[in-house]
């Protein structure tokens, strides 16, 4: 018979890898810092310039639906920057941040080049999505 031969137990590993992690970690910090930079964009609208009375301080930040000369429609809510949305997609979003809080204003932001229709179509969206009233964004007069 052979001798007893004794083996060491080897004792698991409690320790975890996280190279890999990191490296996911910062390749997803480029990707967000480089999309933040394209978001922060705004539209490009020449408002038609009137006398208006400002929005109060006392009310939220209002939602922004803007439409450019081209008749694209964007959102901007919370002064956040101005995303790009199809007519589907801005309802929805106006929708639901209306049933979140029903005191927030909703101003439409239209180019002074933009077709009529195209504005008119906007506050029709709006009206469907649940929005109570709807202010026009005007620049102020010139004196």
């Amino acid at each position: 018979m052979e001798p007893f031969v004794k083996r060491r137990k080897r004792k698991p590993m409690s320790e975890i890898n996280v190279v890999p992690y990191i490296d996911v970690m910062l390749v997803l910090l480029i990707i967000f810092m480089v999309t933040s930079g394209l978001l922060a964009q705004g539209v490009e609208v020449e408002l038609p310039k009137a006398e208006a009375k400002p929005l109060s301080d006392d009310k939220p930040l209002p939602l922004v639906a803007s439409v450019n000369k081209d008749g694209v429609y964007y959102l901007s809510e919370d002064g956040k920057p101005a995303v790009e949305m199809s007519p589907v997609d801005l309802a929805v979003a106006v929708a639901a941040h209306i049933q979140l809080n029903a005191e927030t204003p909703v101003v439409v932001r239209g180019d002074r080049n933009v077709e009529y229709g195209k504005v008119i179509q906007l506050m029709v969206l709006l009206e469907g999505a649940g929005v109570p009233s709807v202010g026009l964004m005007t620049e102020p007069a010139e004196s």
